[in-house]
């Protein structure tokens, strides 16, 4: 295994000073980003962490059925080598951040989880237990994982193995209905996203028709908390500015209300 060598002691030094900066001038909750692992989404622990690159994410996915002692080691190395920069980037910059993302680690699709939850519990779900035990011992971080997709069925797994924050919330894909995931796991996770459909509607609609989208899934997601407003992934190019603006009015506002 060729392991990831970390941060240089340069960029630690000029993460620390860019955290005291924001978190001294600003009254900004910060989250922070890097170090983290990617298990399943675009198979990039082949890339990081084997002396031979595997190619297509379909050859991991066959592996984690023909081959699953192999898949464990790796990802096993992958969590270490994750832990380390984890520890390096909390020791530089810990204390300003209230969540740090461990994983850009899309495990779905349009239609439906990428795998079978039943393997993906088996196989995926134990290294991120151990990777969230670990920030929830060492650090005072919140754990945020970013899984694109519909994944549903994985999401009991996931608050299970210790992850506190989802995003984006991908409410176009199946079985990702806001009011579903509020009803299920509200209170057990919480959701970061979701807010504004960039698939279907942001570049499709009126800015009074963002607004009453926006008001709906907040009306949705706000109640009791557990909810970070934000659009469904990237803002695409083809978005009108007056669109982004609407959902931004309509969020801060809705966003005061009962306060």
């Amino acid at each position: 295994f060729r392991p990831i060598t970390g941060f240089t002691d340069k960029q630690l030094v000029a993460l620390q000073a860019r955290g005291k900066f924001l978190h001294d001038n600003t009254e900004y909750a910060m989250l922070g980003w890097g170090g983290g692992v990617c298990f399943l989404g675009m198979s990039l622990i082949t890339d990081r962490l084997s002396n031979v690159t595997m190619g297509l994410p379909s050859e991991w996915m066959v592996m984690l059925m023909t081959e699953k002692e192999t898949c464990h080691e790796m990802m096993d190395k992958s969590v270490e080598a994750s832990i380390k920069c984890l520890k390096q980037l909390h020791d530089a910059a810990g204390d300003y951040c209230f969540a740090w993302g461990i994983a850009a680690d899309d495990s779905g699709t349009q239609r439906s989880e990428f795998i079978n939850p039943e393997l993906w519990a088996e196989m995926i779900k134990p290294h991120y237990a151990k990777l969230c035990a670990w920030v929830h011992r060492n650090t005072n971080w919140k754990t945020f994982l970013h899984s694109c997709g519909s994944i549903y069925h994985l999401v009991p797994h996931m608050i299970e193995a210790g992850v506190d924050i989802l995003n984006p919330i991908q409410t176009s894909a199946a079985n990702m209905e806001p009011d579903r995931l509020k009803r299920e796991f509200g209170g057990k996770i919480v959701f970061w996203g979701g807010g504004c459909d960039t698939q279907g509607v942001m570049a499709t609609v009126t800015p009074d028709e963002i607004r009453e989208h926006v008001s709906e899934r907040l009306a949705i997601f706000k109640p009791g908390g557990g909810y970070v407003f934000n659009q469904v992934h990237n803002i695409q190019p083809n978005v009108p500015a007056e669109n982004i603006i609407a959902m931004l009015d309509a969020a801060y506002e809705y966003g005061r209300q009962g306060q």
